[in-house]
């Protein structure tokens, strides 16, 4: 009998195990559902936030950081979208609810969250585009953000890149 692998903290599909995920993971995840259900079911942000506390595993999440995203991003839904929009190879109606929401985190986690460095925002956003989104949502996802976040985060983008073009 083999020795089970030892476990990576990721699933089959390559996705972070329920365990692995951080406060602000779950955070992320549940303001991407509660997004979800105000763009597709044009639902109110406070109705939304009331159901989702509500939800399995909420008590595990940065409520802090839920908070933020889903209030920001629907309150500046319009300005999300048009820093996405001149990024896009198609109508911002063509995009899927779940991408859109996605990016909607990306540029507001740019934007008021500081203290996430801007690939860990890229990384947290291809990951939420991966586990919840179409097959390949996760690569616009992430040429979305790769292309915003040198406008949004210059000095931190350059630094990096500086970095490793001295390596």
């Amino acid at each position: 009998m083999t020795d089970p692998k030892p476990t990576s903290g990721k699933t089959a599909t390559g996705a972070r195990k329920a365990s692995a995920k951080s406060a602000r993971t779950r955070a992320r995840e549940f303001a991407l559902q509660a997004l979800y259900q105000h763009l597709v079911g044009g639902n109110e942000a406070q109705a939304i936030d009331v159901f989702t506390r509500d939800l399995a595993g909420f008590h595990k999440a940065d409520s802090a950081h839920y908070d933020a995203l889903l209030h920001g991003c629907v309150r500046e839904a319009a300005e999300l979208d048009a820093m996405v929009v001149p990024l896009l190879d198609r109508k911002l109606e063509e995009i899927s609810p779940i991408e859109r929401a996605v990016m909607w985190i990306g540029v507001y986690e740019f934007q008021h969250a500081a203290d996430v460095p801007w690939r860990v925002v890229i990384n947290e956003c291809v990951e939420l585009a991966k586990e919840f989104g179409g097959t390949d949502g996760h690569k616009y996802v992430n040429a979305v953000l790769n292309g915003l976040a040198p406008r949004l985060r210059p000095a931190e983008v350059e630094a990096d890149r500086a970095t490793a073009r001295a390596q």
